[in-house]
């Protein structure tokens, strides 16, 4: 088995971590990467460097279908007929993306404005003013989807497909019982938080389905964490339990801005501050912008539920109150 870190484009995310299992007759691989050609040129450099070749992939297993995990399967799919097998949870948004008629800048722009967030899409219209971030163009359908708790055979091991949603409706890790591990995608990071919210289906409480996800895991034997950004940890349980307590005060901080007189999603994501650096709203670019509004916005949702907070829909924008 080996780890393939591939780079991503101008992000602040450096790579991702492409996973090849040598399965005798060919490669099985985890995640495949951006559609970039600098990224197929990495795999392609690592795979010779351990006696293989693009044409000796035999599948993708996917975790989820944001583009750097999934696209770059799609171009050696065209060149080698490789297969895709993709968590069934992703239908959905899958079919958003590859609609033409339903841009995905347009989709998320109707998310932000019920957020309360007009001044985000105006920066990201004048950021991007012809940029459609998911063209559909770019996208096909996999050859199978996986159901949860589906088993996949290799030589030396199984995985066992689990449905995971949260990060994105449909995500998937593939746990390895047999041999201690999980491949955990972005479900569970080493170092970051993954983003929640962030697609063009969103789920009703993606949030909630997250939590649910790593309890879900958290019950499951403690495995190596392999992830799919960042490097190699020994602990699963170790590192859920750290993102299930940030999260836990990261509902406790929306609880309070919303208490302190912010109403929207966007007023709230501009009184939290950011990452680990604990950034101001206004110092993100427009694209972290978007993504933070839609996180707050999924943990507002969540005290809602949980009746520490009211909302109500005032002319197309959630507003919240204490």
């Amino acid at each position: 088995m080996h780890r393939i870190p591939l780079p991503l484009p101008s992000d602040g995310l450096r790579a991702v971590n492409v996973y090849a299992i040598d399965d005798a007759d060919g490669l099985t691989l985890i995640d495949s990467g951006w559609a970039l050609e600098k990224a197929r040129q990495r795999l392609e450099t690592a795979l010779a460097a351990i006696g293989r070749e693009l044409g000796d992939v035999r599948r993708f297993l996917v975790t989820h279908v944001h583009r750097d995990h999934y696209t770059l399967a799609i171009t050696v799919r065209r060149l080698f007929g490789s297969r895709i097998l993709l968590g069934a949870g992703e239908q959905v948004s899958l079919g958003v993306i590859m609609d033409r008629d339903e841009r995905a800048s347009v989709v998320f722009g109707r998310l932000l404005l019920r957020c309360g967030a007009l001044p985000v899409v105006e920066r990201l219209r004048r950021a991007w003013p012809d940029r459609d971030t998911d063209g559909g163009g770019d996208w096909e359908k996999p050859d199978a989807w996986l159901a949860d708790g589906e088993k996949v055979e290799l030589r030396d091991r199984t995985l066992q497909v689990i449905a995971t949603p949260g990060h994105t409706r449909g995500h998937v890790v593939f746990a390895d019982l047999g041999n201690g591990l999980l491949f955990a995608g972005d479900h569970v990071l080493p170092h970051i938080t993954p983003s929640i919210g962030f697609e063009p289906a969103r789920p009703q409480l993606p949030l909630a389905d997250y939590l649910n996800s790593l309890h879900l895991v958290r019950a499951m034997p403690d495995l190596r964490l392999l992830p799919a950004h960042g490097g190699v940890a020994d602990s699963s349980h170790r590192r859920i339990d750290e993102l299930t307590a940030h999260h836990a005060r990261r509902l406790d901080a929306c609880a309070d801005v919303i208490t302190r007189g912010a109403g929207t999603g966007y007023e709230a994501a501009r009184a939290l501050t950011w990452t680990r650096r604990e950034r101001h709203f206004d110092e993100l670019d427009p694209f972290n912008q978007m993504m933070a509004v839609m996180e707050t916005a999924a943990h507002l949702d969540v005290l809602v539920r949980d009746g520490r907070l009211t909302s109500s829909v005032v002319d197309g924008v959630t507003v919240y109150a204490a």
